[in-house]
């Protein structure tokens, strides 16, 4: 099973509408089973998540809010009326989605979006979500990872499948967040790749902002605990994707795909 997760820059650049093809184009070369999206645009009518469904033949879940906020007033006309949002995108069908809110510093709450995905060897509990960025903020981040870790250790979620939790968690694995759900879940690319860094977010990516703290730092991550004894999770291979397609970067972050050997 083929695992995605990747923050796509919803609408901060002008570019937007010529990077959206390249998300389209490098998803479709990996062909995953699950994509899990951050910073995903939204409008009344449409969404990234479901114009990207739509040309991959994928079922999509959508929840927002997500961070970042966006600007209040609009920078650009076509900020106007966009929420930001995260998305899954599965093979199969979708079983349920739900919303678990929690505070974050920067909007009143934001969402992990949980969906069980109807696979062939029994249900498919993935989550999604973007926490808060800064460095320290107090109670916040270390709250958002708390209540992530009680949400993956459900009892409710066990079976023959692992349960996914992925999403830009905007801080890097030493950090005492990312023990808290490395304690209880595995790290798909340090299972995969040992000491290797993984930076997810680089200078060498024009698109990246230079000047935030987590530059040359691995913050996005797909993580993965057995759902029994029986089954443990096997990571076969994980890597880096994101590459120009055509000269232009499809978003400031590296996608993570993660290989895992299912039941």
């Amino acid at each position: 099973m083929r695992v995605v997760t990747w923050n796509v820059q919803w609408r901060e650049r002008e570019d937007w509408r010529a990077r959206a093809p390249a998300i389209r184009d490098t998803l479709a070369a990996l062909d995953p089973d699950v994509v899990c999206l951050q910073e995903v645009w939204a409008t009344a009518g449409t969404s990234l998540a479901a114009l990207l469904g739509a040309e991959l033949g994928r079922h999509v879940a959508f929840g927002a809010p997500s961070l970042p906020p966006p600007p209040d007033p609009p920078e650009r006309p076509d900020m106007a009326g966009v929420e930001v949002g995260v998305a899954v995108l599965s093979r199969w069908p979708l079983r349920s989605v739900a919303e678990h809110r929690f505070g974050s510093f920067h909007r009143p709450e934001v969402v992990a979006l949980d969906v069980v995905a109807d696979h062939p060897g029994g249900p498919l509990n993935v989550l999604t979500t973007c926490l808060d960025w800064e460095p320290e903020l107090g109670s916040r981040r270390p709250a958002q990872a708390g209540a992530l870790v009680r949400l993956v250790t459900d009892p409710a979620r066990d079976g023959r499948l692992p349960v996914l939790l992925t999403g830009d968690l905007n801080t890097s694995p030493e950090t005492p967040e990312i023990r808290a759900l490395t304690a209880v879940m595995t790290d798909a690319w340090a299972a995969a790749n040992g000491d290797e860094p993984g930076h997810t977010l680089r200078t060498a990516n024009p698109l990246a902002p230079r000047a935030a703290w987590q530059i040359d730092r691995r913050i996005d991550y797909v993580l993965a605990r057995p759902g029994s004894p029986a089954h443990p999770v096997v990571v076969e291979r994980a890597f880096l994707a994101g590459e120009p397609v055509g000269g232009l970067h499809p978003a400031d972050h590296d996608a993570v795909v993660a290989d895992l050997r299912v039941p």
